[in-house]
């Protein structure tokens, strides 16, 4: 009678980490960001799928800080003026659940680099957004990776990284309201806010 409650319970345990252990699932689409999983300082693979060639410079290792590219939160440019509107056309779509710059995205950011080194005063905020889908917390953080990996294409395209804030608002901020692909396609986005000294 003991060995079989004894059984039952090996029985048990081995039957619940094998649950636990099948539950792990790394994202799929998500933007390696320096000092993270296969992307290493200098190393130019990863680059979302953006090959040299075509402008971006291989990473900085200068531009590392504790193992990933230095933060710059939004606030590091406060009292700055915001203008939503300068790159307004050049907002970043992201397909559902993944953060990783869509090759077809490629020329705006090209564009908001050009606006920043033809006005060396002015910096930007990326803010990365999301649609209503998924946890509140979910969403901050993939709308923080949406916006890191904005910012990210942005240094490798030659911008200093203190001119890039950045900021996530989740699914908080909508552009356009509506429960279904129509709207959501529209809502996982990076936009772009210009900000200059007053």
């Amino acid at each position: 009678m003991k060995l079989t409650k004894l059984s039952n319970l090996i029985m048990l345990g081995l039957a619940l980490t094998f649950v636990s252990a099948g539950c792990k699932k790394r994202p799929t689409g998500v933007t390696n960001l320096p000092g993270q999983g296969r992307t290493r300082p200098g190393d130019t693979a990863g680059m979302n799928g953006l090959d040299q060639g075509n402008g971006i410079k291989p990473f900085d290792p200068s531009m590392v800080k504790d193992g990933g590219l230095a933060p710059n939160a939004a606030g590091s440019h406060d009292g700055w003026k915001n203008d939503p509107d300068a790159l307004k056309a050049q907002t970043v779509y992201f397909d559902f659940d993944k953060s990783a710059v869509k090759s077809s995205e490629q020329p705006k950011l090209d564009e908001v680099a050009n606006y920043l080194r033809s006005n060396p005063n002015a910096a930007v905020r990326v803010e990365g957004n999301c649609d209503e889908r998924g946890t509140e917390e979910y969403n901050r953080s993939l709308g923080e990776r949406r916006a890191l990996a904005a910012r990210e294409v942005l240094v490798r395209l030659g911008v200093d990284p203190s001119r890039v804030d950045t900021v996530t608002y989740g699914e908080d901020k909508p552009a356009v309201p509506g429960h279904d692909e129509s709207a959501w396609s529209k809502n996982r986005r990076d936009d772009f806010i210009v900000l200059t000294p007053p």
